[in-house]
């Protein structure tokens, strides 16, 4: 009896390492080092969300779990991209005491200060 033949691989694109400096992608048979000094979004992600990587055309690649997309080029000839996403998180603002008990208010029945029929 005969095994049927192999097929093509299930992934075009494959994370194959992870380290505190960036990750390696293995597309067909080229692997690449993405750094995070380069690509700093992909620095403070779960690794789960940086596995998810999907090959869309023959230089593009998109991780949906953080609608990132990147061409493979620019991987390969930083280079030739000089600008980069310089974009921070922005700091949550400390809200007054005040306003909690009004936003507790209003979700507890209302500024009445009514209570939710039971």
């Amino acid at each position: 009896m005969k095994s049927a033949p192999r097929g093509r691989p299930t992934s075009d694109v494959e994370v194959t390492n992870v380290s505190a400096h960036g990750f390696w992608l293995l597309i067909g048979k080229r692997e690449m080092f993405v750094p995070f000094d380069r690509f700093p979004w992909f620095k403070e992600v779960p690794i789960g969300r940086i596995l998810n990587v999907e090959l869309t055309g023959p230089d593009h690649l998109y991780w949906p779990d953080l609608d990132v997309d990147l061409s493979i080029e620019s991987i390969e000839h930083p280079e030739r991209f000089p600008l980069m996403s310089r974009a921070r998180p922005k700091a949550l603002k400390p809200v007054s005491r005040a306003k909690l008990r009004r936003a507790k208010r209003v979700v507890s029945g209302g500024a009445r200060g009514r209570r939710p029929a039971r």
